[in-house]
């Protein structure tokens, strides 16, 4: 169906499960994709990118916002290895997806809900907010994403997202830099830029 999108909430696309077997930070996990989700047929080269660039410590509070089939929450999993993370996606199939992962590569320490853009998590608060944000639901959608991460991070807390120069990146940073204290670019990768917001502490 044309107007079926990754980030819809139910992809009415047929089945076409796969397994990947992939090394991300040195770490060997497999994920199992499927039509309807993003990037099915191997993880995204920008995800990749930033999983191997974000940084935060060991006992972190992490949100993963648009999680997929959970490669990046899932690689954040094993960095907070004594934290938390939560992955929340619009797509029901991808959720479902992102469980079966983490059961799969016996990760315990994530909680996935579907949940749209922000809405099933409201008044929480997080160390880390991570995105690979959906550039193709729109500017006002990605911008959303960004107030909103601001609103759920704490004090001194850090966004981190990639973005592509071509898909937007000048835009995205100063829309970042109207709301964070400091924006930085922290990498960068066959144009694929990786952007770190870090919120003021008060």
């Amino acid at each position: 169906m044309p107007n079926q999108h990754y980030y819809s909430n139910n992809p009415e696309s047929g089945h076409d499960r796969r397994k990947l077997d992939v090394v991300l930070r040195g770490t060997k996990l497999s994920f199992i994709s499927d039509a309807g989700v993003f990037s099915k047929g191997g993880i995204d080269y920008g995800s990749k990118v930033l999983i191997e660039a974000m940084e935060f410590p060991a006992q972190a509070k992490v949100l993963d916002v648009g999680c997929g089939y959970g490669p990046i929450g899932l690689s954040a999993a094993k960095l907070a290895s004594t934290g938390h993370v939560t992955m929340i996606d619009v797509n029901s199939r991808a959720v479902e997806l992102a469980k079966e992962n983490a059961a799969l590569n016996g990760i315990g320490n994530v909680t996935i809900l579907e949940s749209d853009l922000f809405s099933s998590i409201q008044g929480e608060a997080f160390d880390v907010v991570l995105t690979n944000p959906p550039i193709r639901a729109g500017k006002e959608t990605v911008h959303t994403i960004f107030e909103e991460a601001y609103r759920h991070l704490r004090d001194g807390g850090a966004l981190w997202i990639v973005i592509q120069k071509k898909q937007g990146a000048p835009s995205a940073r100063a829309k970042l830099e109207s709301l964070f204290q400091q924006v930085e670019e922290v990498t960068k990768d066959k144009g694929y830029r990786i952007l770190r917001a870090v919120k003021a502490t008060t």
